[in-house]
């Protein structure tokens, strides 16, 4: 593959910008790929002339990880947060989210290429001969019950440490000499003592964990450790964020994974409005900026279609309908439920993407009569509602691929459940409180 310069991007950046060209059309004359191609522009809107002068660096796992937090809060592209930061490749982002799905904070930490001699256990001696057959029978005997023993313990709190180790010594102690144990699981003799020791200890953070447990169980398993530390701080506990997270991962407890949605662009059927939310997604006060968009997703072997409206000052959901088809009527229909929120001094600007919905003229009609500004996504740019994708995603994960339903009606009915809570008891993150309660704060005080 040809190997590109910071001149050559540059160039073929500014021909973009400046020539009317699709990027699909510029890639095949430039000779890259036109995803590529979309990152470099992306690049050079952040850092201009400086895009691609990016020096090598072996990034922190505290960076690492303040580029995958930026993802989850602002809800960010894998892209977009790799343009944000300065990254020469995305691929490097999308690795890192990867690693910290898998394995948390602890994967994010760079390990040195190249190959790794294994060391020696220091406090494993060499096996010595064995006098008879049976002595070696036993040793084998003992040593197969040991590796029983850690792999049950490991399938259960998925981790290798000295103190589990020590505790599978401890159970088969009395079927086996513990100075050979200790020599089968790799400790020395002190290391075990010690790590007994430690077990008697009362454990200082039982208390906490139970909190944590709790919530994350209140929460359905959808609460994150920053979710979860801003609840415990909501209720009188502070406690640092680090340790929430290393707590969740002692005693197992994982937060869900997000899904993508479904894309309704299809193509230019009315008028198309300009981007002038040009993804500012913050507002000063409620009902000023408000965002919308259509979701599909699959239920007793039949499409269901969700278009709700957010407000980007406090991320909650104003309102939102919900059909078998995606007509024009489950727009109407939600836009008209919204206009009912209004007050008449609000000076509203709705965004969404080109969907043939928003482009009709009965639409842009009604928000003309209503006194609000249209603004539209740039053409299959999904970045430019990234707050709509995030809740989108959110809303995918936490509600329709966590519960089961028995029907339709149930799904209605609990679907109805989870929009008043992700307003009125949800954790924004951002907002360290719920949406509702912000916006009743903003309320009180204005």
């Amino acid at each position: 593959m040809k190997r590109f310069t910071k001149e050559d991007k540059l160039t073929a950046v500014r021909r973009y910008t400046e020539e009317t060209i699709s990027y699909r059309h510029l890639a095949h004359q430039v000779g890259v790929d036109h995803s590529a191609l979309r990152y470099w522009v992306r690049l050079y809107e952040y850092h201009g002339d400086q895009a691609f002068s990016i020096p090598y660096t072996n990034y922190s796992s505290d960076f690492k990880l303040k580029v995958i937090e930026c993802m989850d809060d602002e809800g960010y592209s894998i892209r977009e947060a790799s343009a944000l930061f300065h990254i020469p490749d995305y691929s490097m982002v999308r690795r890192w989210l990867k690693k910290w799905q898998n394995g948390g904070v602890e994967a994010l930490a760079s390990k040195r290429k190249g190959k790794v001699p294994v060391p020696q256990n220091k406090n494993q001696k060499a096996k010595k001969p064995f006098k008879s057959v049976e002595e070696e029978l036993e040793y084998l005997r003992m040593e197969n019950a040991y590796l029983k023993k850690l792999k049950a313990l490991v399938e259960e709190e998925d981790q290798n440490t000295k103190g589990q180790k020590a505790r599978i010594v401890f159970e088969l102690r009395h079927d086996y000499p513990v100075k050979q144990l200790v020599g089968v699981a790799g400790l020395s003799r002190s290391t075990y003592y010690h790590q007994i020791g430690q077990m008697e200890k009362p454990d200082l953070d039982l208390d906490l964990k139970e909190e944590i447990r709790s919530i994350f169980h209140q929460e359905d398993g959808t609460y994150g450790y920053r979710r979860i530390q801003n609840e415990l701080e909501n209720r009188g506990t502070p406690v640092n964020h680090k340790k929430v997270y290393r707590l969740m991962k002692e005693i197992g407890l994982r937060c869900l994974v997000r899904m993508k949605k479904y894309v309704s662009y299809k193509g230019r059927v009315g008028e198309i409005a300009d981007n002038i939310l040009s993804r500012n997604f913050t507002a000063d006060k409620p009902n000023q900026k408000w965002v919308t968009d259509i979701t599909e997703f699959k239920l007793f072997g039949q499409k269901l279609y969700l278009s709700p409206i957010l407000d980007l000052y406090n991320g909650e959901i104003v309102t939102y309908t919900l059909g078998t088809r995606p007509t024009y009527d489950l727009v109407r229909e939600m836009l008209e439920k919204g206009l009912e929120r209004l007050e008449y001094s609000d000076e509203l600007l709705m965004h969404s993407d080109q969907g043939w919905h928003y482009q009709m003229a009965p639409y842009r009609n009604r928000l003309k009569e209503a006194g609000i500004t249209q603004s539209m996504s740039r053409k299959g740019n999904c970045h430019d509602n990234a707050v709509m994708e995030n809740f989108f995603g959110h809303m995918k994960s936490e509600f329709l691929y966590h519960k089961e339903f028995e029907s339709v009606e149930h799904f209605k009915q609990e679907l109805s459940r989870f929009m008043d809570k992700y307003n009125n008891h949800r954790i924004k993150s951002k907002l360290r409180m719920s949406p509702v309660q912000y916006r009743e704060k903003y309320q009180a005080t204005a």
